[in-house]
């Protein structure tokens, strides 16, 4: 789940200096994304296993990189959940253990085609638990759906004042660069530049940016066009919303939340048992009803209403995975990436 936040408290370090010194294989320290754990989704797992979980709330990839690196051994998780752009900078990095697929029969059930990819290849450091990508969502009572069909359609000017972007630079400049033909994960400074200046001839058609709950401004009917991710954009239609999304031309860029086990975990054994147990058929059903966005359990899908798995707004359909991107990390060109966001969001 893509969101940016302060960096992390003393009180967490405190946590995870505690945990480490009193460290059991009765307990596990999840570290994730507050929605991706529903209430009772953990029962069974202590009941079948004797496993405590203790969950922490992640607020951001970047709160969770710097929390992991400023505690050092003394870290104190022992499953988190990093977006791939963050496994694969993390495994670059030496801050991930390699998983033990052995003990983690699950694997068969996670479709081939979310696997094995240029962020973690053989998925040696982690597994994918959440797949989401940003479409155009539009107003179906407002918008005619046969102009739009690119991210480049996003900069006509009759929808000025009517958009509605999520507030995360890699995400709005992938839109940029997609529409120049450019690779979104690019780290050349004159590329990006470019896309900044493209940006600024749609930041008039821009109202408000937002990744918080994004699909409430279309709810609330105050803009009726832009870019949400397909969960959300699901579950405000299945609320009654008049939403629609669709993917663009170009592809999306694909984005998914893993399950690793940092370094410096203290029960191991108990995070590759949590870690199956979290990807499951049963639980990743309850977890995608919950939440909205797609599992990549193949089983679990058999399990979900038909309605749901067949929605191809939802759940990409194979061409588009085909033509889609991934995320990556950018390394030290993210800084200019958020410098340059910076300035578009005071611009007008």
């Amino acid at each position: 789940m893509k969101k940016l936040s302060a960096l992390f408290t003393a009180a967490a370090m405190l946590f995870a200096v505690s945990h480490s010194a009193n460290a059991d294989d009765d307990t596990v320290y999840l570290y994730t994304w507050t929605e991706y754990v529903p209430s009772g989704l953990l029962d069974n797992f202590t009941k079948e296993t004797g496993i405590k979980v203790i969950v922490s709330s992640l607020e951001s990839n970047e709160t969770m990189y710097a929390r992991l690196k400023t505690l050092g051994k003394n870290g104190g998780y022992d499953v988190i959940a990093p977006s791939n752009y963050f496994v694969s900078k993390m495994r670059k990095e030496g801050m991930l253990m390699p998983l033990d697929h052995s003990k983690l029969p699950v694997i068969k059930e996670l479709d081939p085609n979310l696997l094995n990819k240029p962020y973690d290849p053989n998925n040696t450091y982690s597994l994918p638990q959440i797949l989401g990508a940003p479409g155009i969502a539009y107003n179906r009572d407002v918008v005619d759906s046969s102009k739009i069909g690119s991210w480049g359609d996003l900069w006509n000017a009759e929808y000025q004042d009517r958009l509605q972007l999520l507030d995360d630079a890699r995400e709005i400049f992938n839109i940029a660069l997609l529409k120049l033909g450019q690779d979104p994960n690019t780290t050349d400074p004159e590329v990006i530049k470019q896309a900044y200046e493209e940006l600024l001839k749609l930041r008039p058609n821009v109202l408000a940016f937002s990744s918080d709950n994004p699909a409430n401004a279309f709810v609330a009917g105050e803009v009726d066009l832009g870019m949400l991710w397909n969960g959300s954009a699901y579950i405000a239609r299945k609320d009654g919303a008049p939403i629609d999304l669709l993917w663009p031309k170009e592809g999306p860029v694909l984005w998914v939340d893993t399950l690793a086990i940092p370094t410096t975990a203290q029960n191991p054994d108990g995070a590759h048992k949590l870690i199956n147990y979290l990807l499951s058929a049963e639980v990743a059903k309850q977890l995608a009803l919950e939440i909205g966005y797609p599992t990549p359990n193949l089983a679990a899908q058999k399990l979900l209403p038909p309605e749901m798995v067949n929605d191809s707004s939802l759940y990409p359909p194979a061409e588009i995975l085909q033509k889609s991107y991934w995320q990556d990390d950018v390394g030290d060109a993210a800084i200019i990436y958020e410098n340059y966001y910076q300035q578009l969001k005071v611009a007008k």
